[in-house]
C-alpha cells in the first residue's frame, strides 16, 4: 500500500444477526406502545438464544400491549420461520419480564410544562458526519450496510439465484484513504459471510457461495451506488467469504443476541466517537437516542452547508435537566469558516434548541417510528412518509407520518448563517 494512504475498516451485520434481532423486537414493541399511546416510557432489552426470546425492561402506559404477538410477528418477518433454524417464530418460547418506570426516574422527567422535561438520564451523545457520500456518512459503514442490505434483497427473492440463503449474516468493508486529502481511494478489502443451508459438499458450497458472491451480490450492490463511489471497486480488492468455511447454524442458535450490543454498527462504525448509550426499544424521552439523532442533524447539515468537510458533534445532559450540559464540536482540521470549533459549539447553542422536548417536538418521535432503525443503521438513511396505524383505545386510524427525520437538510442555511458564511 501507498504510504501516503491509510486503511479504515467498518463492519456491518444483518437483520437476521442474533443481536439485530433483540434490537428490532425491542424497537417493535416500542412502537406498539406509542401506536396506542404517544406518552408511553418504554426501555426494553431483549435476550434471544436458541428456541427463546425474553423481553424485558420497564414501561409505563395506557395502553395495552400483546408483547409476545409482537414479538413473533417481528422474528417472523425477519425470516426465522423453519424448525431447521433452532430459532423458530411459531414454536419458539416467548417470556416476558417488565414491570413500570422508576417513580424516582419519571420525576425527572414528568414537568407541568412540556417543554421543561428533563433529560432521561445523564449521558453523552454524538453526531457525526463527513464528505465521503452523498449520505454524509463514512463510506466502510455505509458499504457494509448496503451490501447486507442488497443480500436481504436477494434472499427475499422468488426464484432467488442464491436460494441457500439464511438470514444471519454479516459483511466488512476496509477503504483506502489518500492520507493528504482524506478522500476515499478504492475498496481494499470486502468480507462477507452469510449463513446458509447444509450442501452435500463442504467444497462445493465454499465454491457456489464465493461464485454468486462475486457474479451477483457484488455487481447488483456497484449498481446502486453513485458512479463516484462505484469506481471506487477496481478488481484488485481482496475478498473473503465465509472465511471459516461453513456457516449453517447462525442466529439466535448460532449465538445469543442481546438489545443494545451494535451500537457501533448502529452509528459511524468506529469513525466517530459514542457516548455508550444505545438506541433500540427506548423512547425518545431517553437522551441517548433523541440526542444522538439531533447531533447527527446538526453535524450533516453543517458539513452539508460547507461550514467543514468533516464534523463530530458532542452533546451531554443531566438526568432530570432539560438544557444540555456542554457542546462540543471537532472538525479535524477541516473548518472552513473564521470561526474556532469552539465558537461553531457555541453558535450551535444558540441557534438550535436541544432540550428533549424540542428534540421529540421536531423530529416527530414520539410516532411508531423506529423498527426501521433497528437494522442496517440509524444514520445515512433517506427521510419517507408513510401511512401508519394507531389506535385511540379499541378504534383504529391511519395517519401519515415521517420517518429519519433528523436525516433532512432543511437547516443548511441556518448553518451557514450562523457560521458567518454568505
Amino acid at each position: 500500500m501507498n504510504t501516503k494512504h491509510y486503511l479504515f475498516t467498518s463492519e456491518s451485520v444483518s437483520e437476521g444477526h442474533p443481536d439485530k434481532v433483540a434490537d428490532q423486537i425491542s424497537d417493535a414493541v416500542l412502537d406498539e406502545f406509542l401506536r396506542r399511546d404517544s406518552n408511553s416510557h418504554v426501555a426494553c432489552e431483549t435476550f434471544v438464544s436458541t428456541g427463546l426470546a425474553l423481553v424485558g425492561g420497564e414501561a409505563s402506559s395506557t395502553a395495552y400491549v400483546d408483547i409476545e404477538s409482537i414479538a413473533r410477528k417481528t422474528i417472523s418477518r425477519i425470516g426465522y420461520t423453519k424448525s431447521d433454524y433452532q430459532f423458530d417464530a411459531n414454536s419458539c418460547s416467548v417470556l416476558l419480564a417488565l414491570h413500570e418506570q422508576s417513580r424516582d426516574i419519571a420525576r425527572g422527567v414528568d414537568r407541568a410544562s412540556e417543554d421543561d422535561q428533563g433529560a432521561g438520564d445523564q449521558g453523552i451523545m454524538f453526531g457525526y458526519a463527513s464528505r465521503d457520500g452523498d449520505e454524509y456518512m463514512p463510506l466502510p459503514v455505509m458499504l457494509s450496510h448496503r451490501t447486507l442490505q442488497v443480500l436481504s434483497q436477494i434472499r427475499r427473492e422468488e426464484n432467488s439465484p442464491m436460494p441457500y440463503l439464511r438470514p444471519d449474516a454479516k459483511s466488512q468493508f476496509t477503504i483506502e484513504y489518500d492520507a493528504a486529502t482524506g478522500k476515499p481511494v478504492r475498496v481494499h478489502t470486502i468480507v462477507l459471510s452469510t449463513q446458509h443451508d447444509e450442501f452435500d459438499s463442504d467444497a462445493a458450497m465454499a465454491r457456489r457461495i464465493r461464485r454468486d458472491v462475486e457474479k451477483v451480490l457484488i455487481p447488483r450492490l456497484i449498481a446502486t451506488l453513485r458512479p463516484a463511489t462505484a469506481a471506487l471497486f477496481k478488481g484488485d480488492y481482496i475478498l473473503h467469504v465465509n472465511p471459516t468455511g461453513k456457516f449453517v447454524i447462525g442466529g439466535p442458535a448460532g449465538d445469543t443476541g442481546l438489545t443494545g450490543r451494535k451500537i457501533i454498527v448502529d452509528t459511524y462504525g468506529g469513525r466517530s466517537a459514542h457516548g455508550g448509550g444505545a438506541f433500540s426499544g427506548k423512547d425518545p424521552s431517553k437522551v441517548d437516542r433523541s440526542g444522538a439523532y439531533a447531533a447527527r442533524y446538526i453535524a450533516k447539515n453543517m458539513v452539508a452547508a460547507g461550514v467543514a468537510d468533516e464534523m463530530m458533534v458532542q452533546v451531554s445532559y443531566a438526568i432530570g435537566i432539560a438544557e444540555p450540559c456542554s457542546i462540543f464540536v471537532n472538525t479535524f482540521g477541516t473548518n472552513h469558516t473564521g470561526l474556532s470549533d469552539a465558537e461553531i459549539a457555541e453558535a450551535i447553542g444558540r441557534a438550535f434548541d436541544l432540550r428533549p422536548a424540542a428534540i421529540i417536538r421536531k423530529f416527530g418521535l414520539k410516532n411508531p417510528i423506529y423498527l426501521p432503525t433497528a437494522a442496517y443503521g440509524h444514520f445515512g438513511r433517506k427521510p419517507y412518509k408513510k401511512k401508519v396505524t394507531f389506535f385511540d383505545g379499541e378504534k383504529e386510524y391511519k395517519k401519515e407520518v415521517e420517518f429519519f427525520t433528523w436525516e433532512k437538510l432543511d437547516a443548511k442555511d441556518l448553518c451557514r448563517e450562523i457560521c458567518g458564511m454568505k
